[in-house]
């Protein structure tokens, strides 16, 4: 996972497979990322997500649990169908922006 950061918005650009077996790692490493820069926006740019199963859901309400006690936001940008399916199954809308090129849906 790579990121950057833009005063207090932080970009993580998440790549590859996002499930069971990678959620620990991705889990831990976003958790000091907040922990470090208490960012008031949380942007999970999903563009090169090949595979997505249920551990990203579990990922994202996470991130929205922190980010809460913050008193920030998540953003969901450029996610591929079938990662949005899974969200849409779980109703992810109504707790996080969801953006396609910058733009909310």
């Amino acid at each position: 996972m790579e990121y950057k950061i833009d005063e207090r918005t932080i970009t993580l650009m998440i790549s590859g497979e996002l499930d069971h077996h990678t959620l620990r790692d991705t889990s831990r490493e976003l958790g000091q990322i907040i922990d470090i820069y208490l960012p008031k926006k949380l942007i999970f740019d999903m563009r090169a997500v090949r595979f997505m199963d249920s551990s990203g859901i579990a990922l994202i309400i996470k991130a929205i649990r922190r980010m809460t006690e913050l008193s920030g936001e998540v953003v969901l940008r450029n996610v591929p169908p079938s990662p949005m399916k899974i969200f849409a199954m779980a109703g992810i809308s109504r707790y996080v922006t969801v953006e396609e090129g910058g733009k909310a849906v």
